[in-house]
């Protein structure tokens, strides 16, 4: 946090958020995807739903400009070094490492990582959005457009200064994180609150533009809680395992409800259930297992098949190629693009977990080394039924959606998926028709969800 008496966000006024003109300034028209905040939104009915109050007025933000010069003028390389931490890339970016730092910290299990960072992003993204449609409407000058004299640490954004884009971001997925790991709520709020201040130690943002940001991205957050805790994960299962030749024969199924959760943009978790998968004893399955007991290990395909079990395979491999993609694109210095980037990825894959799951648990079918004792696994089998591969419906979906936004790597991209796929079968915890299945299923959802994408205005 920076000391600095001067630098009191929380203890602005609220008249310092009311309906008057603010100081008279040259408009942005030109800037960063000035019509933003008519693009589709997830929670918010429209950008426009939560627009603040205009900025303050043209004697209030020559106070504050004033405050901004005595700011500015004591910058320290601690100060230095925080601007430029929270200035990487764009607002969405810091928030994907702290949430998935805070995966590994909590232990929490895939599917659960694919609804948390759903949730963390589409509040971002709305947040975002919802800032961009108070950006063009009001058209704050920055700081530095007031004053060309005034020394900013960071490149001036080519967008409004109001409200701050980086504050609603920061609450906004504060505020998310917040909900799923309830102990570290203060240190998010913290970090929020660091992430806003930057932006008024670098010179680009007014302290009334913080104010706004927070409270936006608060707002548009409680939205999505409010949602999440309607969404149906809560409910506890009450079932029985089916008993008879063929089906999944381990204890305590992990999620048996999860293909019945809220999806975002699915019509329900079987929308596109596939076909039931081969039976036990069928020429197939027969052939299937085989095929696995027949694959000569390696080092590389172990290595390969450890990589894909751990976190960094499952989930972390999709957003750093997503961070690696946006900034090859200069997509850090759009964050309206950058934030619809993170969310449509979250929400393909966590569609993607909901229909994998309505599908094991229609078919409950076994794994191969409980089918066939010969057959010997790298790790022990996931607690759940075995078609069709979860690694191949999510990695299936993040690959599609990826390689819709930056279809110049969609090869190298959708590879990914097929090695993840792939991997499963050689580290001998999945068929090749339950791979085939999952991969199919996952580009499936991440097509319906593309469709969405085609039409959101973007």
């Amino acid at each position: 946090m920076i000391s600095s008496a001067a630098l009191s966000l929380s203890a602005l006024p609220v008249t310092a958020l009311v309906n008057v003109a603010s100081r008279p300034g040259q408009p942005v028209t030109a800037g960063i995807e000035p019509k933003a905040g008519i693009w589709q939104t997830w929670v918010l009915k429209s950008g426009s739903e939560l627009r603040p109050s205009a900025p303050p007025n043209a004697a209030a933000t020559d106070k504050e400009l004033k405050d901004i010069q005595a700011l500015t003028a004591k910058r320290d390389a601690k100060a230095l070094a925080q601007i430029a931490y929270w200035d990487a890339g764009s607002p969405s970016y810091r928030w994907q490492d702290i949430a998935l730092a805070q995966v590994l910290k909590a232990g929490t299990p895939p599917y659960r990582v694919a609804r948390m960072l759903t949730l963390l992003n589409v509040a971002i993204y709305d947040a975002t959005i919802a800032t961009w449609d108070a950006k063009y409407v009001y058209n704050r000058p920055r700081p530095s457009q007031l004053d060309p004299k005034l020394a900013i640490a960071v490149a001036l954004p080519n967008s409004p200064s109001y409200p701050a884009e980086h504050a609603a971001a920061a609450s906004a997925a504060a505020a998310v994180l917040s909900y799923v790991y309830p102990d570290d709520a203060q240190a998010f709020e913290d970090m929020a609150q660091q992430a806003s201040q930057a932006r008024v130690l670098a010179g680009v943002q007014y302290p009334s533009d913080v104010v706004a940001g927070l409270a936006l991205g608060r707002a548009v957050a409680a939205k999505v809680i409010e949602r999440a805790k309607a969404d149906g994960s809560a409910a506890k299962w009450t079932g029985t395992i089916p008993k008879g030749p063929g089906y999944w024969n381990g204890e305590n199924p992990v999620e048996p409800l999860m293909g019945t959760w809220k999806p975002w943009v699915l019509k329900s978790g079987d929308q596109f259930r596939p076909p039931a998968p081969p039976a036990y004893d069928s020429p197939q399955t027969l052939a299937e297992l085989a095929e696995m007991k027949a694959f000569t290990r390696t080092f590389a395909s172990n290595a390969k098949a450890m990589y894909y079990q751990s976190s960094e395979g499952s989930y972390f491999l999709w957003y750093d190629t997503a961070t690696k993609r946006i900034f090859e694109h200069h997509l850090d210095q759009n964050p309206p693009r950058a934030a619809r980037v993170y969310a449509l990825l979250s929400v393909a894959r966590s569609e993607a977990f909901i229909a994998c799951w309505d599908a094991k648990y229609a078919y409950w079918s076994i794994r191969p080394s409980h089918l066939d004792k010969a057959v010997t696994t790298l790790f022990p089998p996931p607690p759940y039924p075995s078609y069709p591969a979860g690694h191949g419906c999510s990695s299936g979906a993040g690959a599609q959606m990826l390689a819709y936004l930056f279809p110049d790597e969609a090869k190298f991209i959708q590879g990914k998926a097929d090695e993840a796929g792939l991997s499963r079968m050689w580290a001998g915890i999945h068929y090749r028709s339950d791979n085939e299945a999952g991969l199919k299923l996952g580009r499936q959802v991440a097509d319906w969800v593309i469709e969405r994408a085609r039409q959101d205005g973007a």
